[in-house]
């Protein structure tokens, strides 16, 4: 386990038993377990898309497959995602507008297979974020129906989690930078 991520579950650790010890002082047992049901849902979709999109990068990573051009400037890729201003593209006589657009279509056709599309979209359909995402709507469906569910504080919940590890992923990378730099 890094340093990052043992720092991330400590945080997570602790914002609970803070957040368990001010829900029992202040509030009913409802409210106490909507918060818990929520935070530990939102802590497991978290982490487990975090572990979804690590595998698919390392995958990615491990068979040298480059996805994104950085030969563009980020303003130039959002003004002109389609590259039709460039000053370096060479313009070929004039075609047959028709002609043009059979051949576009074969391309599109050509490049996505089905491979294709269910090898991007293994990160969003991995069964860690499938679990995660059943027991959060488990969890709240349970809630409901026993009469347990506190909305507002559910909402709150299930938020913190995902600020907390932002935070930290944050931190621990403008540390990495200044270390970097120096």
């Amino acid at each position: 386990m890094t340093n990052t991520n043992l720092k991330i579950l400590k945080t997570l650790i602790i914002v609970d038993f803070l957040w368990i010890i001010m829900t029992v002082i202040f509030f009913d047992i409802n409210t106490l377990w909507s918060t818990q049901v929520g935070f530990l849902s939102s802590v497991l979709v978290m982490s487990a898309s975090i572990a979804a999109y690590k595998r698919m990068v390392d995958a990615r990573v491990e068979h040298n497959v480059i996805t994104y051009d950085d030969s563009k400037d980020v303003i130039d890729h959002l003004e002109d995602p389609y590259d039709l201003y460039s000053e370096d593209v060479h313009h070929e006589d004039e075609k047959d507008f028709v002609e043009v657009v059979k051949e576009e279509r074969k391309k599109l056709k050509n490049n996505r297979s089905l491979f294709q599309t269910m090898k991007d979209t293994k990160a969003a359909l991995s069964f860690y974020r499938l679990g995660a995402y059943a027991i959060l709507i488990l969890g709240f469906l349970y809630l409901n129906r026993h009469g347990l569910l506190h909305i507002p504080s559910y909402i709150v919940a299930l938020g913190i989690p995902p600020i907390i590890i932002v935070g930290i992923l944050l931190r621990s990378q403008e540390t990495h930078t200044e270390d970097t730099l120096q």
